[in-house]
């Protein structure tokens, strides 16, 4: 399991260059930057080696690995030793976004049975893809004060990684997750608001809930047939 899924708040890790190619992908033995997965864009930070530093301006998985791209080139070389410096504001802002995006897809399935089918989520604003046939905006409106409702009681963010068989047996969504995944993935992270659903997730969160502050939803947006969009963003009080 990579360093930013161990601890989500660690802003500093030493750590060895395992590859570089062209000069400026750089694969590590570890890392503290999360790759652009799942929704949720990719860290940014810094590479500081004995010979220099290099700014790092993309993380992504490829073949397997995480490479982070990084500014100037041919700064690093096999075998260097690192020491990763995340940007942190960028990246507690996407843990607090993507752990709100959780708490606003859970009202969405629960009080109207709309399947969540993606999000994305950015530094200025944030969104979520679902299925639904009727859109009624005024409903979807009313979950902005049940998230922030929730957000002000607080409550723990918990995580646990499970089999593949485990995961089948939590609830019939995990179930045919899991049925969906490819045979060579043995394992699957949960993430949720203790005593609410838990949801398959790759990404980072905030420890309890009341560190998001609170949601504004910005618009509503109908995609074409039954997809919908609710954008949204994350203030600070």
């Amino acid at each position: 399991m990579p360093k930013y899924i161990e601890d989500a708040y660690l802003k500093e890790f030493v750590t060895k260059v395992i590859s570089v190619k062209e000069g400026k992908f750089v694969v590590l033995e570890d890392t503290i930057f999360y790759p652009n997965s799942g929704g949720q864009v990719n860290d940014e930070g810094k590479l500081i080696a004995a010979d220099g530093e290099v700014n790092v301006i993309f993380v992504g998985k490829f073949g397997g690995s995480i490479s982070h791209q990084v500014e100037p080139e041919n700064v690093l070389k096999e075998g260097d030793e690192v020491t990763c410096v995340l940007d942190w504001d960028r990246r507690y802002k996407l843990m607090r976004s993507h752990t709100a995006a959780h708490l606003i897809s859970y009202f969405i399935e629960e009080e109207i049975g709309a399947k969540i089918t993606g999000n994305q989520l950015g530094l200025d604003k944030c969104r979520i893809d679902f299925s639904l046939e009727n859109f009624d905006k005024e409903l979807l409106m009313s979950f902005e004060s049940k998230v922030n409702a929730l957000i002000k009681k607080g409550g723990e963010v918990e995580s646990k990684v499970v089999n593949r068989e485990e995961a089948a047996e939590i609830s019939t969504k995990l179930s045919a997750l899991a049925k969906g995944l490819p045979p060579e993935i043995k394992e699957v992270r949960l993430v949720g608001v203790k005593g609410l659903v838990l949801e398959a997730c790759g990404g980072t969160h905030v420890k309890d809930i009341k560190e998001i502050s609170k949601v504004k939803f910005i618009k509503f947006k109908n995609a074409g047939a039954n997809n919908r969009r609710i954008y949204f963003e994350i203030l600070d009080e």
